[in-house]
């Protein structure tokens, strides 16, 4: 299977501050890959650097075999980050309708108005975005995110604000994605939403590997413990 995304010897420093140290893994195409670790690991950075918007101190970061650029990429990317960005003054079918026109859709305000029905917000759209609760926000800015389709999805800390029923509903929509061969990178604290959805992961500390590999193949390298007690014995009792 060939590589979505490839990290090659990453180094990332911050002034004097060394925060990714020779990090070097692979995302195939079509898998959904976890990447996991305390906050402060270095996870967001990497996404950050591997979308152009840090230059890596050395190392390369590749996209479908190439540097990504958004004017010469062949790959649409999704990006959903952990902070949200919306206009908060705008109605919420206000502005998914303005992204989905950012984004080229031939009908966003009916790719809008189904989506918004699927995820139980149909009651929302001439609400402004300041009036809708955490939860409700992170789906339209989830909704934003994956309206053209991404190839390559990334997706910082998806479920946060979400409670059980919500999260449930989100795994069945990254599910949906990936049987429609979407590529996803996926940074969580839940290691229940890496057991259901992740066919492979890699576990960070300060900027190092700590486990790589398919999940039976890191539970494996742990004498089988659970996802939550190899995230635990790795961070010990650290206050990241």
């Amino acid at each position: 299977m060939k590589n979505m995304v490839e990290v090659k010897n990453f180094r990332m420093d911050f002034n004097d501050k060394t925060v990714i140290r020779d990090l070097s893994f692979e995302v195939k195409k079509g898998e959904i890959f976890g990447l996991l670790g305390a906050n402060g690991s270095g996870k967001t950075t990497t996404m950050r650097a591997l979308l152009g918007f840090y230059h890596p101190t050395s190392g390369e970061l590749l996209v479908d075999g190439k540097k990504y650029t958004p004017e010469d990429s062949k790959v649409t990317i999704g990006y959903l980050p952990e902070e949200r960005g919306l206009y908060r003054k705008e109605t919420v079918i206000d502005t998914m309708v303005y992204f989905g026109n950012l984004k080229g859709l031939n009908d966003p305000l009916s790719w809008s108005l189904k989506y918004l029905e699927r995820v139980g917000l149909s009651d929302k759209i001439n609400e402004k975005i300041e009036k809708l609760s955490s939860g409700q926000q992170q789906k339209i800015q989830l909704g934003i995110t994956i309206m053209n389709d991404p190839k390559l999805l990334i997706l910082d800390e998806p479920t946060k604000g979400f409670d059980p029923m919500n999260r449930r509903l989100l795994m069945e929509i990254i599910e949906e994605l990936h049987k429609k061969g979407t590529s996803i990178i996926m940074i969580t604290h839940y290691m229940d939403e890496v057991e259901r959805l992740c066919d492979r992961a890699l576990l960070l500390k300060d900027g190092v590997v700590r486990a790589y590999g398919t999940i039976a193949e890191i539970k494996k390298e742990f004498g089988g413990k659970s996802l939550d007690q190899i995230f635990v014995d790795v961070y010990g009792d650290s206050n990241e």
